[in-house]
């Protein structure tokens, strides 16, 4: 593999108590002030911290159909350690529909690696494990985990100045379901992004 860095994370991310959450789909080389600045240019924005305020806060923007454009995603976790960076776009004036994505930051010879998970969320009700509905509540994701991915990507090259490189066949396992219970599916592509080389 072209980015041996990456491989050895593993393809997925999980929750606190280990379960395979979201499946990685965005890969990014350089250093977090390249990627705060290409998000940025791209339309995305840095998630708020998770905290009692701005968990009430979302809720109350859900009953309301209030936007949140800088709302808290839940912490994912790979190699134990969650999230290092998390931006979203608003969707739908709601704040329980949103485009997401989380990066975990991975140091390999002196590069910035980043590993990433795009999913959409598509509703909030509650969390489902082992097919068993729990009291926790939770965002659902739109089960194309694909079609988030392809509109970061997007987002990315309207904005220019990146590179984008293809891995394929990195998740072996084509459909799944994350540590909330939401199924997914995916062509099992990885997409590299980075800064592209002035000319």
């Amino acid at each position: 593999m072209r980015y041996p860095a990456l491989a050895a994370v593993g393809t997925r991310s999980f929750t606190l108590k280990g379960v395979p959450g979201d499946p990685l789909n965005l890969a990014f080389v350089g250093s977090e002030g390249d990627l705060l600045r290409l998000m940025a240019r791209a339309g995305w924005f840095p998630a708020d911290p998770v905290t009692l305020r701005s968990s009430l806060r979302i809720t109350m923007d859900s009953i309301v159909r209030r936007p949140y454009v800088d709302a808290p995603v839940s912490s994912l976790y790979i190699r134990n350690r969650k999230q290092d960076l998390a931006f979203e776009q608003p969707a739908a004036g709601n704040p329980s529909k949103r485009h997401h994505v989380r990066f975990w930051r991975i140091d390999a010879s002196g590069t910035a690696q980043w590993m990433a998970a795009a999913t959409y969320d598509a509703s909030i009700g509650l969390s489902r494990v082992n097919g068993h509905v729990t009291d926790h509540v939770t965002h659902h994701i739109s089960a194309d985990v694909d079609a988030e991915r392809d509109k970061l990507l997007a987002d990315l090259r309207r904005a220019g100045g990146v590179t984008i490189d293809w891995v394929d066949d990195f998740q072996p396992a084509h459909d799944g379901r994350n540590g909330g219970g939401d199924p997914f599916h995916t062509d099992g592509r990885l997409a590299v992004f980075a800064i592209a080389a002035a000319q």
